[in-house]
């Protein structure tokens, strides 16, 4: 008699197995979140047998060849992606519907098929649409083949007897494995099928991007596993109904995770933005309470970016506190350092604040520069327009150092900025030449930045 598949419920957020049915997981405390799977009982072959073997090797005997990453023809995707498409890896891209991720995978088939074959793998489009949007993105060149295919294991096959160059999976979700008895998009379909296809990846030599859809909270749907399996991790941040698009990496074995490249939404698909901080900075109004302009780290590169601050008397009992692109908490912190440290009182105010752009910010460094906008719209006073203000506030009140000073104070100078307000550590290591192009002003506490730059 054949055995049975054997029932188990797995947890879409952490990827807990339990033999019963759970309302909240065990493990990670999610509501609703174990789905039922079927394991298939063992027939003696083992996934992926039919690809080939590597042996081992020492490691002095492997061999480095001058051909380890591929150029995307794309600079800001190959600075997210640490200088280039490295073989044998596995690239997750995730984002919002619409965002665009399968448009720059596309743009990147146009660069790559010129002298490479590309495999492109749609198991949500067929070939005419996708023929259709290549026309759109003028991307129709002979080295790219379309497979309309959902069976993991026939696509890794393909991939062994017609050895494209790179290969792109439209999406992971849609992918299944026969023998795995769960419905398509489930837990353990996700999960095997990227096993799978990484298997292959490594066995072959061929880099594999993957694009995987995203949960209503952001990341990308099925177990916190599929992150693991792969190389790189890259998210698309923005709003779709707007026209700029950040890629960020969240996890990267072969480059930098605090990388982000640039990108605008056109008829003619995704555009490169070469100075992230003009585009951050562009509209930006003159004359008006509110407003401080910032300057953050995203891994080697500077950007500025306009922080928006509203304070106004509020109308129920309990203040309204919201934040767009800052931390909620970080906020809720400077207005008590501000109450108890400077004596500006918001108790009876709503406070909101907005990066603009769509730039969604995690430095400390950005503290002064909010701060420095909530009072600015508390008292209704106008900040210069040529002033930037960078430091990290303490609960003391204090403004704290800041690392890559030197970096921020030349994109600062570069962009036209003549007054620039840093933490008074950082001031002794600014170079004499940066001092002579703008008034740099090195500050202790946070009431000595009011006293510099509020009109």
């Amino acid at each position: 008699m054949a055995p049975k598949n054997k029932t188990v419920y797995v947890c879409s957020s952490c990827a807990y197995e339990s033999a019963k049915w759970y309302g909240q997981c065990p493990s990670c405390g999610e509501w609703n979140s174990m789905e039922e799977s079927y394991i298939a009982p063992s027939s003696g072959k083992k996934q992926g047998s039919s690809l080939n073997r590597a042996a081992s090797l020492p490691i002095e005997e492997i061999s480095e060849t001058s051909e380890i990453r591929y150029d995307t023809g794309i600079s800001e995707f190959n600075r997210v992606l640490g200088g280039g498409l490295v073989k044998g890896s596995v690239v997750l891209i995730g984002g919002d519907p619409g965002i665009g991720k399968s448009t720059i995978l596309l743009q990147t088939c146009k660069y790559l098929s010129e002298n490479k074959k590309v495999l492109y793998v749609s198991g949500e489009e067929s070939a005419s649409q996708i023929k259709l949007r290549a026309e759109r993105l003028h991307v129709l060149k002979n080295n790219i083949y379309v497979l309309c295919e959902t069976d993991a294991e026939y696509i890794c096959e393909l991939i062994r007897t017609e050895k494209p160059d790179i290969v792109i999976i439209d999406s992971i979700q849609t992918m299944n494995i026969t023998d795995i008895q769960s419905s398509t998009g489930s837990v353990t379909q996700v999960r095997e099928c990227t096993s799978l296809l990484m298997r292959t990846a490594k066995a072959q030599s061929v880099p594999i991007f993957i694009v995987g859809h995203v949960n209503k909270d952001g990341n990308i749907a099925g177990p916190k596993v599929l992150e693991h399996i792969v190389d790189t991790v890259l998210y698309f941040e923005g709003d779709k109904n707007m026209s700029y698009r950040i890629l960020r990496a969240a996890k990267n074995r072969f480059g930098s995770t605090n990388e982000i490249g640039v990108f605008t939404m056109s008829d003619k698909g995704l555009e490169e933005v070469p100075n992230p901080s003009a585009m951050l900075l562009e509209g930006r109004p003159k004359n008006t309470s509110g407003t401080c302009v910032m300057c953050v780290m995203e891994g080697s590169r500077p950007i500025l970016a306009e922080v928006q601050a509203l304070v106004t008397p509020t109308g129920f009992g309990t203040p309204r506190r919201m934040t767009n692109g800052f931390d909620f908490n970080r906020m809720a912190m400077l207005i008590a350092v501000l109450e108890k440290r400077a004596g500006y009182y918001f108790a009876n105010t709503d406070c909101y604040i907005n990066v603009v752009g769509g730039l969604k910010i995690a430095e400390p460094a950005s503290d002064l520069s909010v701060a420095l906008a909530l009072v600015s719209s508390l008292k209704d006073m106008i900040l210069k327009d040529d002033v930037i203000a960078i430091g990290e506030i303490g609960l003391a009140g204090e403004i704290r150092g800041v690392s890559s000073a030197q970096q921020r104070v030349n994109e600062a100078i570069r962009m036209g900025f003549r007054k620039i307000i840093i933490p008074y550590h950082n001031y002794k290591s600014i170079p004499e030449e940066y001092k002579k192009q703008a008034d740099i002003v090195g500050v202790r506490r946070i009431r000595d930045a009011f006293k510099e730059i509020i009109l």
